[in-house]
């Protein structure tokens, strides 16, 4: 089964893309997704399906991206090689395909000491960069890793993820190269406050021709209060947030300050529409999906655009 990807054809087509994050439920509820899925339903043009993030049990991502399609969303699922090694790896991706998921988003994973099964063991048999590559050999020469030839290849728009946050920047910028080189055809980044930063990195990737390569959306996520930025800021590796935004959230009443958090939000991703090189957004509302049409309602990425299907 072929689904072409909506997403691809809004970044092909010009298209200011919207995607947001859906984390599946600490049980086997579908009806945990569903709900999810008509929050974000008409808001966005394809929905992430996390892979048990931060190493915590939960119901797998093909399952969760296989309710979302049946429900009329796209998904785009993400997959870690922390806890698969490249045989599972690459048998989930063929049956991903199958049942017509259209986007994969290839990533590492948190580790597992930071997660409910501390003791367990990662197998990061591949990384991310690796795998990349072994999703790209199998899509267009319908190979898998080693060289032996699939009956069928499958069809899946390649994501990948980028943090122009953590140190040294200039590396930063060449694991953005690898990663596109490997592959990918999209990159999600990090959670964004630090516009400065972002627009350092952006640039420099500009200057190397990466941002013709790819299509880079830039990854928000509304506060909720101005503990979470603290505990952001000071717990959540990766996680650059100014002392301003911090004082910002903390300057208004704690009933407030959700409102605030929106506004942030907003204002973000109105900048992150004016900088060239930015070819969407990914909003990570944290298990406050129903922020995210709000934002996209407010910031004006609605209605989503039709797409051409010629």
């Amino acid at each position: 089964m072929s689904m072409e990807s909506r997403l691809k054809k809004v970044l092909e087509q010009g298209g200011f893309a919207v995607t947001a994050e859906c984390g599946p439920p600490k049980g086997a509820d579908a009806a945990a997704v569903l709900k999810k899925a008509e929050l974000l339903r008409d808001k966005v043009d394809a929905v992430n399906v996390t892979d048990n993030q931060t190493a915590i049990v939960r119901m797998s991502s093909l399952a969760a991206c296989a309710i979302l399609k049946g429900a009329g969303l796209e998904p785009v699922l993400q997959m870690v090689v922390r806890d698969r090694n490249r045989i599972a790896l690459q048998s989930d991706i063929l049956g991903a395909s199958a049942i017509g998921i259209p986007n994969v988003l290839c990533l590492s994973g948190d580790h597992q000491r930071f997660g409910n099964q501390s003791g367990c063991v990662g197998v990061f048999d591949l990384d991310s960069i690796q795998f990349l590559q072994v999703v790209k050999g199998m899509r267009d020469e319908g190979v898998i890793l080693g060289g032996e030839p699939l009956d069928t290849a499958p069809d899946l728009f390649i994501g990948a993820a980028a943090n122009p946050f953590a140190d040294p920047l200039e590396f930063r910028v060449t694991r953005l190269a690898k990663k596109i080189r490997a592959g990918a055809d999209f990159i999600q980044t990090q959670c964004i406050y630090n516009l400065d930063r972002f627009e350092t990195w952006l640039s420099m990737a500009a200057d190397r021709g990466l941002t013709e390569k790819t299509h880079i959306l830039g990854g928000v996520t509304p506060l909720k209060s101005a503990g979470m930025a603290r505990y952001m800021k000071e717990r959540v590796s990766g996680m650059d947030i100014p002392d301003e935004i911090i004082k910002r959230m903390d300057g208004v009443p704690k009933e407030n300050q959700r409102e605030e958090g929106l506004r942030i939000c907003v204002e973000t991703v109105s900048r992150l529409k004016e900088l060239p090189g930015v070819r969407g957004v990914h909003i990570m509302a944290i298990e406050w999906e129903a922020a995210v049409g709000e934002i996209a309602e407010r910031a004006g990425l609605l209605p989503r655009p039709g797409i051409d299907q010629g």
